[in-house]
């Protein structure tokens, strides 16, 4: 775990280091913690291809998670 903190919405956010599955650089994406589970597609800060982002929420922790090409 990086970092975990509250947005300016009060909503409880996640800063969450994975393998780019293009580029395979390390990268960190903020994933929102107020749904148990989410899945939407989110571009590569580093090459800028879409990345399909996967993952579920229990009790303020981050259970799964998968970064896979779109």
């Amino acid at each position: 775990m990086l970092a975990m903190f509250d947005d300016m919405a009060g909503s409880t956010v996640y800063e969450h280091a994975f393998t780019c599955p293009y580029c395979w650089e390390t990268i960190t994406m903020l994933l929102d913690m107020s749904a148990a589970a989410q899945c939407y597609i989110e571009d590569c800060e580093v090459c800028c291809n879409p990345i399909e982002l996967e993952f579920s929420v229990a009790d303020d922790a981050l259970i799964g998670f998968d970064a896979r090409s779109s």
